[in-house]
């Protein structure tokens, strides 16, 4: 997992139209990062729509939302349009970004142990730093959380106490 202040590490993953995305494109914006485990599921449906409500404000803030999943390019399309999702959703089956970022590791579901994706959030500011991460993750309230986040970190940084 990355810390604050680290360098996010660069990526070029293509998204739900099969449109490539890298995180240079968002050079100079705050940038949402969110992993989660599996299209069409109940907890990442949940927080795939708290985000889409969200995008208004995190827009407002400065910021652009990018979720991530090992699911390929048609399951993100399927899922996006199911729930008439605002954002891209990044495609990565071979985990090298997800790996890069932490977000690969060991999970069990009732008592059985596995390797899968971790639900981890980073919030990377314009410069292409690592402001806050979260790796608790309550997907219907997590948005509005990463919201109030940014929200301080910006204040902050205008009060004078430079974050990045």
């Amino acid at each position: 997992m990355l810390n604050v202040g680290d360098s996010a590490p660069n990526f070029t993953l293509p998204d739900q139209e099969g449109k490539l995305h890298t995180l240079e494109d968002y050079r100079g914006r705050w940038v949402v990062l969110y992993f989660y485990p599996k299209d069409d599921t109940p907890g990442c449906t949940k927080e795939a729509c708290s985000f889409r409500d969200e995008k208004g404000r995190l827009e407002e803030l400065g910021a652009v939302v990018l979720g991530v999943s090992a699911d390929d390019v048609q399951s993100h399309g399927r899922f996006h349009g199911k729930y008439g999702l605002n954002f891209p959703l990044l495609s990565n089956p071979d985990k090298e970004v997800i790996r890069a970022y932490g977000a690969w590791g060991s999970k069990t579901l009732y008592g059985k142990a596995y390797e899968g994706v971790m639900r981890y959030t980073y919030l990377i500011d314009p410069a292409g730093r690592v402001a806050r991460v979260w790796n608790k993750v309550k997907p219907d309230e997590h948005a509005l959380e990463v919201a109030e986040a940014l929200l301080e970190l910006q204040q902050q940084k205008v009060g004078g106490n430079s974050v990045s």
